[in-house]
């Protein structure tokens, strides 16, 4: 029997379990937090830290797995990658430019040299030259660490007088002790966040989304809503995925699914702003395998494997599709989650994480989730109007 090593153990990683397993694949879990949920679902566990990189190393060596992934697991890609490469595993490319990817830093330096359009930004180990390096930055500015994910520890800035406290609490997020600040750039409509995948170098399916915000939120900028299709034309999506071909080629990345986050500025130029090659959270990858038809996990199994891969791929939509993203404005005791009934009918799925009772705290990163709600229209104009003021016909109702 295969084995799988599966880094993390949200609840994200549990449809990759089920998928795996009912292909006769032996799935292995691993994390430092033995009560996470996907850790019911796999055949096997291992209390190890996935930023220990040695020690997951030495456990994939030890049980002589035949794959490795980080599947909407951030933190876990760069060990997934390392241990691919010194194990001879399938991989989504060379190590180094998996390492690049996942530092914002040097993404963006990376994406700076090589012609992409890109805001102006600059990383930090420490806040003592701060000032001096972002003299001639316009804001606001965007403070987020160098290596986390989630919009856990991003800050918006509109002054300077504030980047103290927002350099603290990117600080706070990061592993290295790392972070970045960057112009913000403003979106021209909405900005995406989904999921793509390539084939031995050749990007083979995009998809991109409206990325929405709930402005209510503790943490309004993180994200609280999706739908598809993009607010962004044809010619600027074809843009950019030609832009993701180059990065791909560039980086001499091979089979992989990625999740990419794009925008449109008010510049008119189309930037790419994250790629990991990992699913996105928030079950984008299912959103668009509803979607599409695209069956991204049954893919990311087949190249973690080392099996070909199905190569169908469709990027038309069948309906116009929207999740959001079930979370509490303040914190309290659940009671339920109240849909206004005129969008009863377009409900698919609703996919409750907590029990009536339970504290939920407020929404200030991905990981403050308690669910997602997926919606399907017919009609593109209803859909955006009842997503342009989503949190009016959703709300979770806290005690």
């Amino acid at each position: 029997m295969k084995k799988l090593l599966l880094l993390g153990g949200t609840r994200y990683l549990v449809p990759v379990i089920e998928r795996a397993k009912k292909r006769g694949i032996h799935t292995i879990t691993c994390d430092y937090l033995p009560n996470n949920i996907a850790h019911k679902y796999s055949d096997e566990y291992h209390n190890i830290s996935i930023v220990e990189t040695d020690k997951v190393l030495a456990l994939a060596e030890a049980l002589q797995v035949d794959g490795v992934m980080s599947f909407a697991c951030d933190p876990g890609v760069v060990p997934a990658a390392y241990v691919a490469e010194k194990l001879g595993l399938p991989g989504p490319g060379p190590f180094e430019s998996v390492a690049l990817l996942q530092n914002k830093g040097r993404f963006r330096a990376f994406l700076t040299e090589h012609g992409f359009n890109v805001p102006r930004a600059a990383s930090f180990q420490r806040t003592d030259d701060v000032m001096d390096k972002i003299r001639d930055f316009r804001f606001p500015v965007i403070v987020k660490p160098t290596d986390s994910a989630g919009s856990k520890g991003v800050s918006k800035v509109l002054e300077r007088e504030q980047l103290d406290a927002a350099i603290e609490r990117a600080l706070g997020s990061s592993r290295k002790g790392e972070f970045i600040i960057e112009e913000f750039i403003d979106s021209l409509g909405y900005s995406s966040d989904s999921d793509c995948f390539s084939v031995d170098g050749e990007l083979k399916f995009t998809s991109f989304s409206s990325q929405r915000f709930d402005k209510s939120a503790e943490n309004p900028y993180t994200p609280a809503a999706y739908s598809w299709p993009s607010s962004m034309t044809g010619e600027q999506e074809q843009y950019l995925s030609s832009e993701l071909q180059r990065l791909i080629r560039l980086l001499d990345l091979k089979t992989s699914l990625y999740n990419v986050e794009t925008r449109i500025g008010q510049d008119g130029k189309p930037y790419i702003m994250e790629v990991s090659p990992r699913a996105g959270g928030n079950r984008l990858a299912e959103i668009v395998h509803y979607a599409t038809g695209t069956d991204l996990i049954e893919k990311s199994i087949q190249a973690a494997m080392g099996e070909p891969v199905d190569e169908h791929f469709s990027n038309e939509l069948n309906g116009y599709w929207s999740e959001v993203i079930l979370h509490a404005d303040q914190a309290g005791a659940f009671q339920d989650v109240w849909v206004e009934e005129s969008i009863r009918p377009h409900v698919v799925e609703t996919d409750l994480w907590v029990a009536r009772g339970v504290g939920v705290p407020a929404f200030r990163a991905a990981n403050d989730a308690i669910g997602t709600l997926v919606l399907r229209f017919d009609d593109l104009e209803k859909m955006n109007h009842v997503m342009e003021q989503f949190s009016d016909y959703v709300k979770v109702i806290v005690k």
